[in-house]
């Protein structure tokens, strides 16, 4: 029988399990299931951050170059992000908490025919030809009403991203296909690709998660509930300072295999090993917050600190600039100074060689 983990085992496995050896950039999505987005580059966006840790010789836009050629779709999972076409066909046909009235479905139609006699749209294109207008946006500012009409096609499985132009998503026509056969085993699939990309979780979290799934798959909201419990009944588990932890079945976060590298990394504020900020306090015993909208008075380590990761333990953060070709480093860290000795010095050094490098493209 194998000894019960305790949290430092739970930590060792979470870096370890996430940051695998580099592979290729189809390998690597693959393996994480879900790659989240986010559009801000302080200094590059949040997926790009993301998979240079997890794929050779990777360079800042290099999965926006190359999705038109890869089997990936941006959509949405329990964020907005880029995941494999086998798992963004459990999703779909999604249908949506809030229906259209008959007005917005005669729009919508009217696009998509658009968009099928021209193959790929740029959304000037579709605002020039229909004139939709001006709307109000999430924030209270104004967006074009074709923007958002695309959107919601995009969500509702009628459109899909073909590719960026400058940041910007061209669509092209998602033809439908027939739902999963068995829904209660599809959700199970989609719960499994979230504990494989997040565990070890603590129970709140995987918790949390899988009620989150019902951005994916609204048209099961009510299955989450028996989701969550079945997800529950088939993890591994153990109870650790009163949390329960999870994580999947044919693991052993004691496994002594777990035991963490030389190397300094700055991950993303959205890595996984650190977008559990209740699991983060767990095992590194101090807070760590995206402060990108938070007001600059109010900003405690930076409009967007990356966590400074070396060999198992979070020990700052960093703010990372870069103009002409230039970086700079802006590194803040938990106990006010950073860690005596060569080796540590060393292993920085080449985390910002590495990181000149993925943004010199």
């Amino acid at each position: 029988m194998r000894p019960a983990p305790t949290l430092a085992d739970l930590r060792r496995h979470a870096i370890a399990r996430s940051l695998f050896a580099p592979t290729t950039l189809p390998r690597a999505i693959a393996r994480l299931g879900f790659v989240q987005a986010d559009p801000i580059r302080a200094p590059a966006r949040a997926q790009d951050l993301t998979l240079r840790h997890r794929v050779r010789d990777y360079r800042a836009g290099d999965l926006e170059r190359r999705y038109p050629r890869l089997a990936v779709e941006e959509d949405f999972f329990v964020n907005y992000g880029f995941v494999p076409r086998h798992l963004q066909a459990l999703m779909h046909p999604r249908t949506p908490r809030t229906a259209w009235p008959r007005s917005r479905h005669a729009q919508a139609a009217a696009v998509l025919a658009f968009v099928r006699e021209r193959g790929t749209v740029h959304p000037r294109e579709v605002d020039a030809h229909f004139a939709h207008g001006k709307v109000r946006n999430w924030f209270g500012g104004s967006s074009n009403a074709s923007t958002q009409l695309l959107d919601a096609m995009h969500y509702r499985g009628l459109l899909r991203i073909a590719r960026r132009d400058g940041g910007v998503r061209v669509y092209a026509a998602r033809e439908a296909h027939a739902p999963p056969g068995d829904p209660a085993a599809a959700f199970d699939a989609l719960a499994d690709v979230v504990v494989a990309k997040y565990a070890p979780l603590p129970e709140r979290t995987l918790s949390e998660l899988v009620l989150r799934l019902r951005v994916a798959v609204p048209q099961w909201g009510d299955q989450r509930t028996a989701a969550l419990q079945r997800t529950k009944a088939r993890l591994p588990s153990a109870r650790i300072d009163g949390v329960n932890w999870y994580w999947p079945a044919g693991e052993n976060p004691a496994s002594r295999r777990h035991a963490p590298d030389e190397q300094v990394r700055l991950l993303a504020p959205f890595d996984p090993v650190v977008w559990d900020r209740r699991r983060f306090e767990a095992f590194w015993g101090w807070a760590y917050r995206f402060e990108a909208y938070t007001p600059a008075p109010r900003r405690v380590r930076g409009y967007y600190a990356l966590p400074l990761l070396w060999h198992e333990q979070v020990i700052g953060w960093g703010n990372i600039g870069w103009q002409d070709g230039t970086l700079a480093a802006d590194l803040g860290y938990v106990a006010g100074r950073a860690p005596r000795g060569a080796a540590f010095g060393r292993a920085l050094d080449a985390e910002l060689e590495r990181l000149r490098l993925f943004l010199a493209g």
